[in-house]
């Protein structure tokens, strides 16, 4: 029995703090709204804002018929607490629209806020379904590009079907793959054996103009030797008949015209044999031969016909006029070279030296700028004692090039202001460009 009391009491004592919960709930809901609506129409300042008290009674007298309190004690703690709430809320209110008064921000202002808000989102929705409504107008939907892919689709197949026809045809019109091949490589076969046979016949011609070069060079040699020693023999036939002979006279002339005779057969023979490379004259005449027998012509007047010993058009070096001179006349051509009226070879641009085992050679290449003319010179001196004039006084920039000479071939340049070992030093053992050159050191 008593645990059925205890058990009812609890249910009952339950059920009066759920009623006071809910009287105490719905006298904060009708205090808010009253405090609310007071504050709309300005009722707070008109002193017409119910009391928490008054608040709390009307909310005791509407919901009378949910429940009553069990006690005044419980109604008064209601009250109080529904007043303490009411006045949090109120106060809250009054603040948050205080400080929107302040920042400037009135509800007004924030419904504009919204409004604008919205009718950028509708203006914005509007623009993108323009802009899809002039893309669709303009021919890029999906639906065309599907239809492109589709069109594409069928392209590719068309050309395939079109290859496999051809191909079909082909086949049956005898023309395989293999047979392509078969062609290219028919055709490959008759390229090559065509360049071959042009190979051939060129060397045949250049085999046929080389015969009919040295021909000519013989011929021309026969010649010059005819016409000297008719030239000899009509002078001792006049000076026979003179009877004015002198014996060392006739010595000397006969001297003179030995020397001559013998250069005219060197000239010929090396125009003959080609034993000095590029010496050898071509069948057809180059553009600077006139320059060549202008050179030959004006150093014959002035120096005599023994200085030279060799003029020809190199070939090999975009047809050059280069004359060999006689080791003694080097300088005193080189010199004529450049002070002559006729020729003035004010520059020099290149000069070295080549070992040829049975001679070494000092190659000079001159070029004229008041004749826009070039021209190269050539001596040959001794082996086992190079040594050469030095073209330095005529030309400064001869300088480097002659000591380099020195340097890597042992070639002497008489009269050099400085004559020194520019690359390798002057403890340095042997030349290096020398044929015969053994290092000093082998393992180096």
């Amino acid at each position: 029995m008593d645990e059925e009391k205890d058990l009812a009491q609890r249910k009952k004592e339950a059920a009066e703090r759920a009623r006071q919960i809910a009287r105490e709930r719905l006298a904060a809901k009708q205090a808010a709204e009253q405090a609310k609506s007071a504050a709309d129409h300005g009722d707070t300042s008109t002193g017409e804002l119910k009391t928490p008290s008054d608040l709390s009674t009307d909310s005791v007298t509407e919901g009378s018929d949910a429940a009553q309190p069990s006690s005044a004690e419980e109604l008064a703690a209601a009250k109080k607490r529904a007043a303490e709430e009411a006045r949090a809320k109120a106060a809250e209110l009054r603040r948050q629209r205080e400080a929107a008064a302040t920042g400037g921000a009135t509800e007004e202002d924030l419904a504009a806020a919204k409004k604008k808000a919205a009718e950028e989102a509708r203006a914005k929705a509007a623009e993108l379904r323009r802009q899809r409504e002039a893309a669709a107008a303009g021919g890029t939907t999906e639906e065309d590009l599907a239809a492109a892919k589709k069109k594409a689709a069928e392209e590719a197949r068309a050309k395939a079907a079109e290859l496999r026809r051809q191909r079909e045809a082909a086949a049956a019109g005898g023309t395989t793959e293999e047979d392509l091949e078969l062609a290219k490589k028919k055709a490959a076969a008759a390229a090559k054996a065509k360049a071959a046979a042009l190979a051939k016949q060129k060397a045949a011609a250049a085999g046929s103009d080389d015969e009919l070069a040295k021909k000519k060079a013989a011929a021309a040699a026969k010649a010059k030797a005819a016409a000297a020693a008719k030239a000899r023999a009509a002078a001792m036939a006049k000076q026979q008949g003179d009877g004015a002979g002198d014996d060392d006279t006739a010595k000397q002339k006969a001297a003179a015209a030995a020397k001559a005779k013998a250069a005219a057969a060197a000239r010929a023979k090396a125009k003959a044999a080609g034993a000095r490379g590029g010496t050898e004259q071509p069948s057809s005449p180059s553009p600077n031969d006139p320059l060549l027998q202008k050179y030959v012509r004006v150093i014959e007047e002035h120096l005599g016909p023994d200085v030279l010993e060799d003029a020809y058009i190199n070939r090999l070096a975009k047809d050059v006029p280069t004359l060999v001179v006689n080791k003694e006349a080097y300088y005193k051509v080189a010199e004529f070279l450049k002070y002559n009226e006729q020729l003035r070879f004010d520059y020099l641009s290149e000069l070295h030296g080549t070992d040829f085992q049975t001679h070494m050679e000092v190659y000079v290449h001159l070029y004229s700028y008041p004749k826009r003319q070039p021209v190269a010179l050539k001596v040959k001196i001794d082996r086992d004692n190079p040594e050469i004039d030095s073209l330095v006084p005529l030309w400064p920039g001869a300088n480097w090039p002659e000591c380099e000479a020195y340097d890597l071939l042992g070639i002497r340049f008489r009269g050099h202001p400085n004559l020194i070992r520019i690359f390798l030093g002057e403890q340095w053992v042997g030349h290096p460009l020398r044929k015969d050159y053994e290092p000093y050191d082998a393992e180096v």
